[in-house]
C-alpha cells in the first residue's frame, strides 16, 4: 500500500499537480479566508464579482488602481477552466451577493488545463454559471475569449480559430439569453487572430496597456447592466 502510495504521489508530482491541489480540484479554499470577511452590500451598493482565470487576477496585480475604491470584487484563479469555475461559483460569486457578475473564461479549456475539452463542453459550464446566476438575480456579463495566436505553454495546440467559434457561441447564447456580450476579442485582435505584444507580452496575459484597452469595454458593460 505505501509503495502503492509513492507511485501515485510520483505521477501527481510530474502532472503538477500536489495532493491537496487534487482533493480541491476547484480550489475552494484559496477565496475562503478573504469572502469570509466580505460583508453583505447595502442597498445602494452596485457590486460586481469579476470570475476568471489568470487574465482576470492579473488585472488587479497589474493595474490595481482600476479595483481601487470601486465595489469590485476579483475572483480569478490563475490556470483555471470553466468546470472550475463552475463548481466554486456559489462560494466565490453568489455568497458575495453581487447585482452583476463578469464570466471571462474559456481560454484555458482550449488549451487543456484540464484535459481535452470541446467547445460544446467549454460553452455548457458558462451556461451553468449563468443559469446559477440568474436563479440568484445576478445580472451576467459574458465576455469574449482574448485572442490568442500560441499559449508558450502548449506550443501544439493552435488556438485562435477555437477562440473566434468559441466566441460566436457565447455571443449568441448572451443574445438569446439576456445577458450582456462584452466584445474584448474585437478591440485587441491583430492580423494572426492573435494577442499582439503591445498587449499582451506572452501573446496571453494583458499587459498594462491590454488592460487599459479593457477597461473602459468593461465599465461601459456594467453600466449598460446596471441599467436593465
Amino acid at each position: 500500500m505505501q509503495k502503492i502510495s509513492k507511485i501515485i504521489f510520483i505521477m501527481l508530482a510530474l502532472l503538477g499537480i500536489s495532493k491537496s491541489n487534487a482533493q480541491d480540484w476547484a480550489d475552494l479554499q484559496h477565496f475562503q479566508k478573504e469572502n469570509a470577511t466580505i460583508t453583505a452590500p447595502s442597498e445602494s451598493e452596485n457590486r460586481v464579482v469579476f470570475m476568471g482565470n489568470s487574465i482576470t487576477i492579473g488585472w488587479s496585480q497589474t493595474r490595481p488602481d482600476f479595483f481601487k475604491n470601486k465595489p469590485y470584487i476579483n475572483r480569478g484563479i490563475s490556470g483555471q477552466t470553466t468546470p472550475q469555475m463552475l463548481i466554486r461559483f456559489r462560494q466565490d460569486v453568489v455568497a458575495l451577493h453581487p447585482k452583476i457578475v463578469v464570466i471571462l473564461a474559456g481560454t484555458n479549456d482550449i488549451a487543456g488545463n484540464t484535459g481535452p475539452s470541446s467547445l460544446t463542453m467549454i460553452v455548457d459550464n458558462i451556461k451553468g454559471m449563468v443559469e446559477i446566476a440568474k436563479a440568484n438575480g445576478i445580472k451576467v456579463i459574458l465576455s469574449s475569449t482574448l485572442p490568442a495566436y500560441k499559449y508558450l505553454w502548449k506550443p501544439e495546440i493552435k488556438p485562435a480559430e477555437k477562440i473566434i467559434a468559441l466566441n460566436k457561441m457565447i455571443k449568441e447564447y448572451a443574445s438569446e439569453n439576456n445577458c450582456i456580450y462584452l466584445d474584448y476579442f474585437s478591440a485587441m485582435v491583430d492580423d494572426r487572430n492573435g494577442l499582439p505584444k503591445k498587449y499582451a507580452n506572452d501573446e496571453v496575459h494583458p499587459t498594462e496597456e491590454g488592460y487599459a484597452v479593457m477597461e473602459p469595454l468593461v465599465e461601459k458593460a456594467i453600466e449598460k447592466a446596471l441599467k436593465n
